[in-house]
């Protein structure tokens, strides 16, 4: 599978403090990747990094971020413009911190589709009319005269889907996509998310920390923990047979069907940047960790099989 992404040994600090540490991620074209960990691991400081859209304060020091094999990090600021929302697209967890309270929905649309292609008024109108029906937005012609504070919150992660449709982004950053919605509804929003994938042939990086979520949608992941890649496999493969302990430690935490089994948490809390951890990072709170080796040297992640991929001494 051609990889549309490639993100190579990038490091990100804060000032002094590290945050991300020699990330590696391979986005496969028209792929869902996903990317999960606790809050505070890295993940949207990751996605951040490949829209170049970094919080003050925060710096690349090393790597790449090759995206249909141009390194990113060699963009002018003018082109990662034209870029962003066109060909690659940004799903928030909070939909109002894009959408303009002050402008309606057809406004918007028509703005975004105008800012990345030629068209008239009247052409990029008759877009936002077929990009809101591919979201399933009934009445078009009338929700377009609506103003955001007029839909639900589902209703407005279908529009920034519906805007990335529009501009025709080949790859979607969902970050927590349903972290703000309802079951019912936070289900709606991941079929569309995989319809789009499989009708268009859009590739979307699904960053979450629901692993209940990711069993159902992602083809592949990648585990995020202090900064850190841990482990990577198919999806299939990771949910059967995870390796890392603090995967196996996710995955027991989840709620089971089974009223006999008690659920399990994982002790203590992931370290903040400013706590300096000499070994593996996962080592004060991993349940088979070995002292003489653990808590000396940060461990790879390494090549188990043939697309499995772990970073831990023990396993």
């Amino acid at each position: 599978m051609e990889n549309i992404l490639e993100i190579r040994y990038l490091n990100l600090f804060f000032g002094q403090y590290q945050a991300l540490y020699n990330v590696n991620l391979s986005l496969g074209r028209g792929s869902m990747h996903a990317l999960v960990g606790e809050s505070g691991c890295g993940k949207s400081m990751t996605a951040m990094s490949v829209m170049r859209l970094l919080p003050k304060g925060a710096k690349i020091t090393d790597g790449s971020i090759y995206f249909k094999g141009e390194n990113l990090l060699e963009y002018k600021e003018k082109q990662m413009r034209e870029l962003r929302g066109n060909k690659i697209a940004l799903i928030p967890q909070d939909p109002m911190t894009s959408l303009n309270p002050l402008y309606t929905i057809g406004n918007q649309l028509v703005e975004a589709i105008q800012a990345h292609s030629r068209v008239s008024e009247r052409q990029a109108l008759r877009k936002a009319k077929e990009v809101m029906n591919l979201v399933s937005i009934p009445d078009a012609d009338k929700k377009l005269n609506f103003y955001p504070h007029e839909f639900s919150g589902g209703m407005k992660q279908r529009i920034i889907i519906a805007m990335a449709l529009a501009c025709q982004a080949e790859l979607i950053i969902a970050d927590e996509p349903t972290t703000a919605l309802d079951v019912t509804i936070q289900k709606q929003i991941m079929d569309l998310l995989d319809e789009i994938k499989k009708e268009f042939g859009t590739t979307i990086l699904l960053i979450s920390h629901d692993l209940a979520l990711v069993s159902n949608y992602a083809d592949y992941v990648s585990v995020m923990y202090a900064g850190h890649v841990v482990e990577e496999a198919p999806a299939r493969e990771f949910f059967k047979r995870p390796l890392h302990p603090y995967s196996v430690a996710l995955l027991n935490s989840l709620p089971t069907r089974n009223p006999a089994l008690k659920l399990r948490t994982i002790e203590g809390a992931p370290p903040s940047i400013q706590e300096e951890i000499i070994g593996c990072k996962f080592h004060p709170r991993c349940d088979i960790c070995k002292p003489e080796v653990c808590d000396v040297k940060e461990p790879e992640l390494t090549k188990r099989n043939s697309n499995h991929y772990s970073a831990c001494w023990v396993k």
